[in-house]
């Protein structure tokens, strides 16, 4: 027994320590990288800028753009649709020409073929931020497809994505003002000063540390059996980080991050899980900056950390403590559970990699989500239920977060019975309206889209491999995936169907259109307002606040999700522990 207690204590510290350490660091790069993203969509003076501005200028020269132009939310939602739809037909056209394009030197190797529906979702999916993917990327694209249709749009809809969520805070900081920036101006500005800077330098991080570079074929091998054993490799690492930092997470191989040349080492995972949280946690502090409401920044911060550590402790819990009845065949009092896991990331990299995927929208998991116990695989699904509010998307993120400050305000408004009020701006009933639709989005889709499939035999025969209240969190896994943009699956579903190629694609558009327009309507009417400083209204810079904020994303989740979640992993859970 004690030997037991020893080694389970010896088994779990270092997971601990690794937790710490990565809130620790995490919340260590808030505030510079937070900084440095309200200087570079101010305008203001950065040390990249005597080699950036020169680009920038030229760009906005070539594609006719005009910097000085400020945008309404409808012009602003308008160019933000417009890019994705023609960056949606552009990657449609590539993925079903691919045969005949340059840099195809794994062509021999690909076998999935790459149907019209198959082509329209993975195109959807990219150019959403969603990279829901219904294929073996090694398998399934050319090197061209990858570096230009797949990588481009990583950057492309990440930019966008960000870009959003600074003309969100925009509304809420300016007062009268008719506009909430330039579109045009954001993207150019969030790829050149801070998705390409640092996907440059975290692709040499990543070739150091042995993940691949090169456009050669595929090598074979002959195994000890006599067998031939082909090894897929290609320009890895050129795709891997800006898919963590763009929070895209499409993996160039069919394991994604559990592939020894995506993820060969624990350090390559603690890095590229902060690649996914760190700009969307710094966001927090811009936020703040340009508000000139720092400490409001700092609470929204504070509400995502508690509810990532708790995702954390319940996660590693569940999956440190595994099944009893494995443990007792064991002979053993508990077992952590390691099915579906690798052994190089153990129990802490891939509950790190699990949380942290699921609440940043970027599906780039290292591990099996599908062979976690129900309570641990149902943490990542409430993540997404939850609607990105804990460091979620890039720029997405943000905008969910304070979405939810804002009912919180209105209901703590009808509670005490003063006007609602946020930085200084009055809620009427057009910013209400707005915050209802954009509350409402997620289960209308979600529910719907499972509900349909739950009854339908096009939905059921995706269900390969389970049934019964496994199979159904497999599918409704997949709807708040796509939802949520974030592209993660449990591996029992087969999705390279036409029935969830439509309905996932049709999850995908939901989650990011929307979402995003209301949003920007909504930062419409916050700059149109005139800022009051109310001495009585309610401070939104304080714990009290963050409590609030807190329980109405508990309280509206779990009002919104609770029957479905009881059907689902609740009702596993309880079928394991009577077994």
């Amino acid at each position: 027994m004690h030997d037991q207690a020893f080694r389970r204590t010896y088994a779990v510290t270092p997971a601990i320590l690794q937790y710490a350490l990565f809130f620790a660091v995490l919340t260590a790069l808030v505030r510079p990288l937070g900084a440095f993203q309200a200087r570079v969509f101010a305008g203001e003076r950065t040390r990249l800028d005597p080699v950036l501005r020169p680009v920038e200028r030229a760009i906005y020269r070539l594609c006719g753009v005009d910097s000085s132009a400020d945008m309404s939310w409808r012009e602003y939602s308008t160019a933000f649709v417009l890019l994705a739809g023609v960056g949606t037909l552009l990657l449609y056209l590539i993925l079903r020409v691919q045969h005949w394009l340059p840099l195809a030197a794994n062509l021999p190797s690909i076998t999935t073929p790459m149907t019209p529906d198959l082509a329209a979702n993975t195109a959807v999916s990219f150019t959403t931020t969603g990279t829901w993917q219904a294929y073996g990327g090694e398998t399934t694209m050319t090197y061209f497809t990858q570096l230009v249709g797949l990588a481009a749009q990583n950057f492309i809809a990440g930019a966008a994505g960000l870009a959003a969520g600074i003309a969100f805070i925009r509304g809420l900081a300016r007062d009268r003002s008719a506009g909430i920036g330039n579109f045009w101006v954001d993207v150019v500005r969030a790829t050149l000063w801070v998705l390409l800077p640092l996907s440059i330098a975290g692709g040499f991080f990543l070739v150091w540390q042995g993940v691949p570079m090169t456009v050669a074929p595929y090598h074979a091998f002959k195994t000890l059996e006599g067998t031939t054993q082909t090894i897929a490799q290609g320009p890895v690492a050129a795709l891997e980080f800006i898919k963590q930092l763009g929070t895209n997470g499409g993996g160039f191989f069919n394991a994604n991050g559990a592939h020894p040349f995506e993820n060969p080492t624990p350090l390559s995972n603690f890095i590229e899980m902060l690649a996914i949280a760190a700009l969307p946690a710094s966001l927090t502090f811009t936020f703040g900056r340009m508000t000139g409401r720092r400490r409001d920044g700092w609470v929204l911060y504070g509400v995502m950390s508690a509810i990532f550590v708790a995702a954390i402790g319940i996660a590693h819990h569940a999956e440190q403590t595994g099944s009893s009845s494995v443990a007792h065949a064991m002979g053993a009092a508990t077992a952590a559970n390691m099915e579906g896991k690798e052994v190089r990331f153990g129990v802490g990299g891939s509950v790190l990699a699990a949380v942290v995927t699921s609440n940043g929208a970027t599906g780039s998991t290292n591990s099996a989500h599908d062979s976690f116990t129900p309570v641990g695989g149902a943490v990542p699904l409430v993540n997404m239920l939850l609607g990105e509010i804990v460091f979620g998307g890039l720029g997405t993120g943000l905008v969910s977060i304070v979405l939810v400050a804002l009912l919180g305000v209105f209901i703590t408004g009808l509670m005490i019975g003063r006007t609602p009020e946020y930085l200084g701006k009055q809620l009427g009933p057009p910013e209400v309206k707005l915050i209802m639709l954009y509350s409402l989005a997620a289960p209308a889709v979600i529910l719907v889209l499972t509900a349909v499939a739950v009854v339908t035999p096009a939905g059921l025969a995706g269900l390969t491999t389970n049934s019964g209240s496994h199979g159904f969190t497999e599918i409704l896994y997949a709807y708040a995936s796509s939802f949520g943009n974030n592209g993660q699956a449990f591996a029992g579903l087969n999705a390279n169907a036409p029935f969830y190629n439509a309905t996932t694609a049709i999850a995908m558009m939901a989650g990011r259109f929307a979402l995003v327009i209301p949003a920007l309507a909504l930062a419409g009417q916050f700059a149109r307002a005139r800022r009051r400083d109310n001495a009585g209204a309610l401070s939104t810079g304080s714990v009290l606040f963050g409590g609030v904020v807190l329980a109405t994303a508990v309280i509206v989740g779990a009002l919104t999700f609770l029957p479905a979640l009881a059907l689902g992993p609740v009702a596993e859970q309880l079928t394991m522990l009577n077994r």
